[in-house]
């Protein structure tokens, strides 16, 4: 078993990039378990480009990305076997039933936690409405499909999830539902590390807040207290720094 000292993810001095240009500037980030972390950051500062870098899809140019204690670039499928990937647009099979679709996905990754019973418990605590579980996703809403995808997550029991735009295309009444979950997956003691526009729903659920501008986080908030952010200060922070890309 690898020994780590708390960590679920932490990217050390990380420079990165595509071809020769260089995009991650000796980034430092560190998310433990128990928290949510949602960064923020105008196009082009470097969010995708830090996803990917935990998935193990771009290799460090120097630095290090580690995943509950396991480097990256040194065993990708072993930091992979640690998270869970909730991309922006959620790709599912669409005349397959939520429970298929769970069944299937799951038996790829591991025959073992393909049952009813660990669907169930997964569509459950994605908070799908069990009225809906034989139904067929083509006649989904996308807050619908999203609690699959978070679902098909749930399932697989790891410590840590990450979430690309997570609240893109969701009523409010469905990312209300989104926010009530990440913080029961909170307090299970998960990582979530959230790549976000929204603001807003970012200050609701968020432990910490990172700014991402030019491939470096420039400035980092901590919730205080029972009024977690102060909302008016983060839009002006989020509008300064998301106009200097």
């Amino acid at each position: 078993m690898i020994k780590h000292d708390g960590a679920a993810l932490e990217a050390r001095d990380l420079r990165a990039g595509y071809g020769e240009r260089p995009v991650l500037r000796d980034l430092h980030l560190r998310v433990q378990a128990g928290e949510i972390y949602a960064l923020l950051g105008g196009n082009g500062a470097g969010k995708s480009t830090t996803m990917n870098a935990f998935l193990g899809m771009l290799p460090p140019r120097s630095g290090s990305v580690r995943v509950c204690g396991i480097d990256v670039a040194a065993d990708p499928r072993a930091a992979r076997l640690k998270l869970a990937y909730v991309p922006e647009n959620v790709v599912l099979y669409e005349h397959l039933s939520a429970q298929e679709n769970l069944r299937y996905f799951l038996g790829l990754i591991d025959p073992r936690s393909a049952d009813r019973a660990t669907i169930e418990r997964a569509l459950t605590a994605a908070g799908l409405d069990p009225a809906s579980w034989g139904r067929r996703l083509a006649g989904y809403s996308k807050g619908m499909r999203q609690k699959v995808a978070i679902a098909l997550a749930l399932a697989r029991s790891v410590p840590v999830l990450l979430l690309d735009e997570p609240n893109t295309g969701l009523d409010p009444r469905a990312t209300g539902d989104l926010n009530r979950l990440l913080l029961n997956l909170r307090g299970e003691g998960k990582a979530v590390f959230m790549v976000t526009h929204d603001l807003l729903s970012a200050a609701q659920v968020a432990d910490r807040i990172g700014f991402l501008s030019e491939g470096r986080i420039v400035e980092e908030l901590a919730a205080a207290g029972p009024g977690r952010f102060d909302i008016d200060g983060l839009y002006r922070r989020y509008a300064g720094w998301s106009t200097q890309q």
